[in-house]
């Protein structure tokens, strides 16, 4: 059933990006950037369900003593979740690439086509992808971000030049 792809992707995904925050990861590399595939996996979707229970880290784990963990971290557990970056790999639903907005916001998701994974080779995830953002109507503003924007500054790149339209002639 391809249960791995479908849903082992994200879990796995989601997974990683914890072993980081609970390993003091960004603590020790504050200046990384990461992007996460499928705009951050089961974490945007969950955000509640985690910022409350990581909380209580430990309360309900009788083997090990996790005090320790939350102790050496300067922010709550959900706060560094929010520090890694998220593309738009989702299928094309609007409504997940949403979710993932919102809990990253638009200065943290950056627009990928999961090239050649789709039916078409391509094209189709890409089209998608455009479809999904369209869909959300953002500002302009944003959808430069998660269009290249985003991608330019995490890559130490200088932006493309705005076009101009060309200045009327005066009669």
């Amino acid at each position: 059933y391809e249960i791995w792809q479908v849903l082992g992707w994200p879990f796995e995904t989601s997974v990683a990006m914890a072993r980081m925050v609970f390993s003091a990861f960004f603590e020790k590399l504050p200046e990384l950037r990461i992007i996460t595939h499928h705009c951050g996996g089961m974490i945007p979707y969950f955000s509640g369900r985690a910022e409350t229970l990581w909380a209580q880290l430990g309360s309900r784990t009788a083997d090990e003593n996790y005090e320790d963990v939350l102790k050496r971290m300067a922010k709550k557990p959900i706060e560094y979740f929010r520090m890694f970056y998220g593309d738009t790999v989702l299928g094309g639903s609007a409504s997940a690439l949403r979710c993932g907005l919102d809990f990253f916001g638009a200065d943290r998701v950056v627009f990928a086509s999961d090239c050649p994974f789709d039916p078409e080779g391509g094209p189709m995830f890409i089209r998608e992808g455009i479809r999904s953002v369209e869909d959300l109507k953002l500002s302009e503003a944003d959808k430069r971000k998660i269009y290249f924007g985003n991608a330019v500054k995490l890559l130490g790149m200088k932006a493309p030049a705005e076009k101009r339209k060309p200045a009327k002639k005066k009669k």
